[in-house]
């Protein structure tokens, strides 16, 4: 490929950006790949006809690769065969930064001093052909990365944090993709209206079965059955088919075609057994919901009160947000469940264990040291 060749001979980072085609395909899979590097110019590749990027890949895999919210794009890059060594993330240097806004077009009118063109961020990227002003939207993106790349590196290294970050691009990097959710029909929007386990088992089946359809037709399961129909479905009860087609969305003609389907799932779920049907929340191996700590275990309460009383202090002291500067999640399990000694170096050894980076635990041991031994 020819601009493989011409990256190769690029010199400097490679800006790297990815379009899907969320809302309107099944899944995250990248429709369009743009890069840049200095003296390459700008390439913009469809992954369509071109599932093998093998050397694309081997042309910049030795380089740094600049992302904005590389974690987004990421997985959709791994799955074409696109995966860098090394990444610098623009959104989450300006996070570090303590930027007060880290979208691409707000970190870039504040730094570089112009404005991004929006308004296709939202298409339908697995259109065919692509019209050219979204390819010259697409385009903008890759445009301007390494210049704002070079930017927040040096806001950084006047900060003391150029280690932090690089801390925390490697951390992304070893995450890989994220697992896989359970229970994600937990995420239907409305479920929070439906009191019965029993109802509960009846969504369950009619989002399993809308995904299988979903996955079939390549096309997001919002656009097959969108979420407040199902829920409305549930809460109906009905009785037959025609029953479900007196309620709204039902009458459209597509799915008239599939009331047998929609019913059945129904019918399904109906029929589980008791002891089958999901709980009221999913199980989870975490503490519970922090409003309920006070009545439940009061201690914990009071040490994650003065953790987070700490770590407000620090994050207002170096600028950096609070769940950048430790994961939220990590400092509830720890006040929660405190490692037994509750010493430095038991809660160190916890927050490692837990994911933190070194600059993260050398920033906050002393305050969650303190909280845990609280109480």
């Amino acid at each position: 490929m020819e601009y493989a060749e011409a990256l190769r001979a690029g010199t400097g980072p490679v800006a790297v950006d990815a379009e899907r085609a969320s809302g309107y395909r099944y899944g995250q899979k990248a429709y369009l790949v743009q890069m840049r590097r200095n003296g390459s110019g700008t390439g913009l590749i469809d992954p369509v006809p071109l599932p093998d990027l093998s050397v694309i890949q081997d042309a910049v895999a030795d380089a740094e690769w600049v992302l904005h919210a590389a974690n987004q794009d990421l997985p959709c890059l791994a799955e074409i065969g696109l995966v860098p060594r090394r990444i610098f993330d623009t959104e989450l240097a300006a996070r570090l930064a303590g930027l007060p806004r880290v979208g691409l077009g707000a970190v870039v009118e504040s730094l570089l001093g112009f404005s991004l063109q929006k308004g296709h961020s939202a298409a339908d990227w697995s259109t065919r052909p692509l019209p050219e002003e979204w390819l010259v939207y697409a385009a903008l993106d890759v445009e301007v990365l390494v210049d704002l790349r070079d930017a927040l590196a040096a806001i950084l290294e006047e900060q003391g944090k150029t280690e932090w970050a690089r801390q925390e691009f490697e951390a992304v990097l070893a995450a890989g993709p994220p697992a896989p959710k359970a229970d994600p029909w937990r995420r239907t929007s409305g479920v929070h209206g439906l009191r019965s386990r029993r109802q509960l088992g009846i969504l369950r089946s009619l989002w399993q079965a809308r995904d299988d359809m979903a996955r079939r037709r390549d096309v997001a399961p919002g656009r097959v059955l969108p979420d407040s129909a199902m829920v409305a479905a549930v809460q109906a009860d009905p009785s037959n088919e025609g029953a479900l087609l007196e309620l709204p969305v039902f009458r459209g003609r597509a799915n008239r075609k599939l009331v047998a389907t929609w019913f059945g799932a129904i019918t399904r779920g109906r029929d589980v057994p008791e002891a089958e049907l999901p709980p009221h929340s999913k199980s989870g191996d975490g503490p519970p919901p922090v409003n309920r700590w006070a009545d439940r275990d009061p201690a914990a309460a009071t040490r994650l009160q003065v953790a987070r009383a700490g770590l407000a202090e620090i994050s207002e002291k170096h600028s950096v947000p609070v769940e950048n500067l430790l994961s939220p999640d990590l400092v509830r399990r720890i006040m929660w469940s405190p490692p037994g000694d509750r010493d430095s170096a038991a809660v160190a050894e916890a927050l490692r264990a837990g994911g933190a980076r070194a600059w993260q635990v050398e920033l906050t041991l002393a305050v969650l040291a303190d909280a845990v031994s609280r109480a």
